[in-house]
């Protein structure tokens, strides 16, 4: 691995984790020293994450990490109807049935995983049907769209993910989908996501109504 990619990477686990808050600082001797490379690597890294959206130049400050505020939420979650929904309909139409099937059994039994120390094996199964999804759209530049939405998704979630109530529901909620899915048909699937996406949001602004998120900038 270039050294530029195992920074990039470490940086954006931190980032995501919340290891890195919003607003910190990211100095590029500072990030040198402690990560064990040059400057070189940690500039092209900072490019990227700034690809990215997960920091942005500040005057005086240079480099810091991205806010993540109730305002930034709202705006991913309008991007995220347009493509999930859309990529549900998508996938109800051009699925492999068996796929599909596999992660239903697997979701029917998805409470007993919430209930386990760090519910790994949970996050890992909604991975897999992300990764389902992505393989069964049929469109690149929607999957494309859809990967690089999902890292800001995963830093937002964490505000919100120790909640074992809404998680429950969530798995739910993304049963119903695969239903849709396993059933072909679409306009549920579409209509399923939306539900999921809603519930999504009121529960990441109630985590910031509760101070977990960084105050959004004023008007």
């Amino acid at each position: 691995m270039l050294a530029s990619d195992r920074v990039y990477a470490t940086l954006r686990d931190e980032i995501v984790e919340w290891k890195l808050l919003p607003g910190m600082v990211l100095g590029e001797v500072e990030l040198s020293t402690r990560l064990g490379v040059s400057r070189t690597p940690v500039r092209e890294a900072l490019a990227r994450l700034s690809a990215d959206g997960l920091v942005e130049p500040q005057a005086g400050r240079g480099m810091v990490v991205s806010e993540a505020s109730a305002d930034s939420v709202i705006e991913l979650f309008e991007l995220r109807e347009a493509l999930e929904e859309r990529a549900a309909a998508l996938v109800a139409v051009r699925r492999d049935p068996a796929v599909f099937e596999e992660l239903q059994r697997e979701f029917r039994q998805a409470s007993s995983l919430i209930s386990e120390p760090g519910r790994r094996a949970y996050y890992d199964l909604v991975r897999r049907f992300d990764e389902a999804l992505d393989a069964a759209v049929g469109n690149s530049y929607l999957v494309a769209s859809l990967r690089s939405l999902r890292t800001h998704l995963v830093r937002i979630r964490r505000v919100a993910q120790d909640n074992p109530e809404r998680l429950v529901a969530a798995a739910a909620e993304h049963l119903l989908i695969i239903d849709a899915i396993v059933d072909g048909d679409p306009e549920l699937a579409k209509n399923a996501t939306h539900v999921h996406l809603y519930r999504s949001l009121r529960n990441i602004l109630d985590s910031a109504e509760a101070g977990r998120f960084v105050p959004a900038k004023s008007a």
